[in-house]
């Protein structure tokens, strides 16, 4: 027997490949980032916190996100890179320990017509193959059911050089495509209001046309019909002869010589197509959008029913189902279709499909339908249907980049994404999410709160650690974790009800409710319940309604506060009569502007496949107008000095004083009000934070004349302490007399209404019924919603 002593085993080394457990940021200054350094762990759920316009994005998009996105970028060849978008390193000193980042943010899908859910998350592509397999009768391959193909064929003769001697040969060709050939794949027809396009008893020489943008002096528009040849341009419309007004209309796109310039002429109706209804409605400009509602009415296409299907596409079936049929189902229903299918040939196929499909379920957006137009979709909607390809997959050591994936969605729903948060990250993802909800907040392995304030007053970490550290952190973040809003004790009186009868649209099952005057009320309701089908489709289209919805603002880098709620124009007005000149001076998008930066505050250079680079201009010191304009003076402050104001300061610039203006000074008021008194009026919009976009669009909302305002989520962004604020308002909003009626999810809003309309019991098919109407205490009380069993909790009743 052997005695000698064993020899200690010293530990193994640490591997030196597992030191990189962090992403390192150093010295962050994108956007209000002040310096920003700190650690954040890998394989770990971080959530980021702070009041909106407090840095979060800046931090977890515009640098983190942004730098690893770059660096992938980099790896592809210089052709490649040129075909990608260029992407400028953000203003940080060091960013180490990054892995590939998947951005799964708020960002609309694309509003192409022809975009649908289903071709947003590839299920349509696998239903397509699907039907191409199993479908009878038989019409071809998987494009044979897709809308955006069309069917073409021809034929000709084809040259070919074979063992040194030309021949010509007959060749034919076919594509069989699903496209509806009538309403070319967008399932709805339009037919155009002539006299909304042009005033006939003018010439076009007298201005005839009433398009928006049509000048009379633009070579593409007016000019090209009025030296074309085949007018006469003098002459009333109402005058043309019969070929005139066919040529004014309807003429096929030919060449034309204007001034020597080589243009392209086409009837007017053709150009109006291509021009305005080639887009989505919602995605174009205000008044362009005004003047598309008011000149064309769209309907179901009759050949295809709004299907984008051609006849042959349609009339392929398996089990007596089309894919149209299947495409329009609720997706929790086609789910079950497709798992009661028996055909082993396409096993996985279906595996896949189904998979794909449970998912939709299991984000909370079962109903839906594969059909429903992407563009339609709101902000939470798009970015949980965007996460649907990630959930199975099997990438691991990727950090996954979640702006507010609570959104929209009922506190029954925000477990499950809780859930799903946490399996990303325990597959060995690194989980970022900037969010607001306690809920969410409250399953993170790590929080980093920013702040402490907005705007300039942000930009710094104020906390990083544990939950439980942050509620004793003394953070404004940590010391409103816990806020839980009581009921009121007292209701107001409504003063008369707006009546609604027979509500169907979407599904609506013929619903009648009555909606108080003269009160807050709030329409709760899982999501997908009908809520904003009944309010909206309801209550908006009313006279003296003014309905703020979720769509999002839209503004280049050249908009800012002021250009878009209109405070530009009382400003340089005032500022052109204190120094008798033009107000366009004081415009920087008009004769005001620096000439070498086209009043753009700084000069871009274009480095083709590398990014472009920004630089101040050199002229204007990034103050975006000519010298000679700084010299005109308001209240001793230049038009730049004015534009770097923030709201509050300048509320009380225009309030009082020389430079006192009234009109400025209302829109001043109403941007205090929702809490942006931090803004300064020349920042762009593309820098503000989404959040600050729902309010700012709100405060340009609330200078129209009406006595009922809907309000779509409007705690959307916002912190926990805004909340508060933003009650608040809601409360002036009342008082003032006004009625106003608020889709919301967030409890203390509930608990501040004087009246609850619940919707539900559960969303789509399972929805469109009124569950529920009485005060928070009835609804606390009853508990026979989950609206109303969260809402009891959430109160500690």
């Amino acid at each position: 027997m052997n005695t000698a002593p064993r020899a200690r085993t010293e530990p193994p080394a640490p591997h030196a490949a597992d030191s990189h457990d962090l992403i390192r940021v150093q010295g962050a200054r994108v956007n209000n980032l002040r310096d920003v350094s700190l650690e954040i762990p890998k394989r770990r759920l971080t959530v980021f916190t702070g009041v909106s316009g407090s840095g979060k994005s800046s931090l977890v998009f515009g640098t983190i996100a942004a730098e690893s996105q770059r660096m992938i970028n980099e790896t592809y060849s210089a052709f490649v890179q040129g075909f990608m978008p260029a992407l400028a390193r953000p203003d940080v000193d060091v960013l180490e320990g990054l892995t590939t980042a998947i951005i799964v943010d708020q960002q609309r899908l694309g509003a192409d017509p022809r975009s649908t859910v289903g071709t947003a998350t590839d299920a349509n592509a696998m239903l397509r193959i699907l039907f191409s397999r199993l479908g009878r009768p038989h019409i071809g391959s998987p494009q044979a059911f897709s809308f955006n193909v069309a069917s073409i064929s021809g034929a000709g003769a084809v040259t070919m050089e074979r063992a040194g001697r030309t021949v010509k040969e007959r060749r034919e060709f076919s594509v069989t495509g699903g496209m509806c050939p009538r309403c070319e794949g967008r399932g709805t027809v339009s037919d155009i209001d002539l006299t909304q396009l042009y005033d006939d008893s003018k010439s076009i020489a007298e201005g005839a046309f009433t398009i928006p943008g049509w000048k009379s002096d633009s070579w593409w528009t007016v000019r090209t019909y009025a030296e074309s040849g085949f007018l006469d341009p003098d002459k009333p419309i109402r005058d043309f002869t019969e070929r005139e007004m066919r040529d004014f209309l309807h003429r096929e796109p030919v060449k034309v010589k204007v001034e020597g310039v080589n243009l392209t002429y086409e009837g007017l109706i053709p150009k109006v197509r291509k021009s305005f209804l080639s887009k989505d409605v919602d995605s174009l400009q205000p008044h362009v959008r005004a003047f598309v509602e008011r000149a064309v009415t769209f309907a179901a296409c009759p050949d295809c029913g709004g299907t984008r299907l051609n006849e042959a596409a349609r009339s392929s079936k398996i089990g007596g189902i089309g894919i149209a049929d299947a495409c329009a189902m609720q997706i929790s229903d086609l789910a079950v279709w497709v798992r009661g299918l028996d055909e082993p040939s396409a096993a996985p196929l279906l595996t896949s499909l189904g998979r794909t499909l449970d998912s939709f379920v299991e984000i909370g957006l079962g109903y839906l339908a594969l059909d429903r137009p992407s563009g339609t979709l709101s902000g939470g909607e798009a970015q949980r249907v965007k996460m649907i390809r990630h959930l199975g997959s099997s990438l691991t050591d990727t950090t996954y980049v979640f702006d507010e994936p609570t959104i929209g969605l009922h506190p029954h729903d925000v477990r499950r994404m809780n859930d799903l948060l946490l399996r990303l990250r325990d597959k060995g993802n690194t989980v970022l999410v900037v969010e607001h909800k306690p809920e969410t907040i409250a399953i993170a392995d790590h929080v980093v709160d920013l702040g402490p304030g907005a705007g300039r007053d942000g930009g710094t970490v104020c906390f990083e650690g544990s939950v439980g550290d942050l509620r004793a952190g003394g953070t404004l973040t940590g010391r409103h974790l816990d806020d839980r809003a009581s009921l009121k004790e007292a209701v107001r009186e409504p003063s008369g009800v707006l009546e609604v009868r027979g509500a169907d649209a979407n599904n609506l099952r013929d619903v009648d409710a009555d909606i108080p005057l003269g009160v807050l009320t709030v329409v709760t309701g899982v999501a997908g319940s009908g809520k904003s089908s009944l309010v909206h489709g309801s209550l908006g289209g009313r006279e003296g309604v003014v309905s703020v919805d979720q769509s999002p603002i839209r503004g280049s880098r050249r908009s800012n506060p002021a250009t878009y709620t209109g405070l530009l124009d009382p400003v340089r007005k005032a500022f052109a009569k204190a120094n008798g000149v033009k107000p366009a001076l004081f415009s920087a998008n008009s004769e005001g502007a620096c000439p070498a930066c086209k009043g753009a505050g700084v000069v871009y250079t274009d480095l083709a496949m590398m990014a472009g680079v920004a630089t101040v201009c050199e002229e204007c010191e990034g103050r975006r107008f000519q010298a000679s304009v700084l010299e005109y003076r308001l209240g001793g402050r230049d038009i730049s000095q004015v534009l770097a104001m923030p709201v509050a300061e300048a509320e009380e610039f225009f309030g009082a004083g020389e430079a006192r203006t009234p009109a400025a000074h209302a829109v001043l008021r109403r941007l205090s009000d929702v809490g942006l008194g931090y803004l300064t009026l020349g920042q762009p919009l593309t820098t503000l934070s989404g959040g600050e976009r729902q309010r700012i669009r709100l405060a340009a909302r609330m200078a129209e004349k009406g006595g009922v305002y809907i309000l779509d989520e409007p705690t959307a962004g916002l912190h926990l302490a805004d909340v508060e604020h933003l009650l608040g308002l809601l409360d002036r909003l009342v008082d003032s007399g006004k009625t106003v009626v608020v889709i919301e999810h967030h409890q203390a809003v509930m608990a501040h209404a004087d009246w609850i309309i619940d919707l539900g019991p559960g969303a789509g098919h399972d929805g469109g019924r009124i569950v529920f109407e009485g005060t928070p205490a009835d609804l606390v009380a009853a508990r026979s919603t989950l609206t109303g069993e969260h809402l009891a909790d959430y109160v500690g009743g």
